[in-house]
């Protein structure tokens, strides 16, 4: 069995971005060879997340103001206990948790092997600084 693995890195100007990474992940799969195996995609860091979804933009609109009502951000301690610790980003922490940590994919054939429609985000919620994804490829 062959693997490899790689970081993708980002370095979002604002606190949340939604970003499309399926091309670099797919990079990634073409440099590793492997025809047939598994492609673990996951946010290292406990303020962004990956998730499969559809590339449409009302779609992420959507999702980023449902995360917004759900978890609003507010860097004031009185309504998240965590920012009580000199920190902001309880909210952060929150939508991450909703939307994950990561994703696996097949790879059939050198490609991912996605249902219509399917492609790989990163979400950012406490942007401003750099911060990595981690690509693992395994297979064959």
């Amino acid at each position: 069995m062959k693997h490899l693995r790689e970081e993708l890195w980002f370095d979002t100007p604002d606190r949340r971005g939604y970003f499309n990474i399926t091309g670099k992940v797919a990079a990634v799969i073409r440099k590793s060879g492997i025809e047939n195996g598994l492609c673990l995609v996951n946010a290292m860091h406990i303020t962004s997340s990956v998730y499969i979804n559809d590339d449409e933009p009302g779609l992420i609109h959507d999702y980023d103001a449902w995360l917004e009502k759900l978890a609003p951000f507010d860097a004031s301690p009185e309504r998240y206990h965590h920012n009580r610790t000199g920190e902001d980003n309880a909210d952060a922490h929150m939508k991450r948790q909703i939307m994950g940590r990561e994703v696996v994919v097949a790879i059939t054939d050198g490609k991912l092997d996605f249902g219509p429609w399917e492609q790989i985000f990163y979400a950012e919620f406490d942007g401003r600084r750099k911060k990595r994804v981690l690509v693992k490829i395994i297979g064959e």
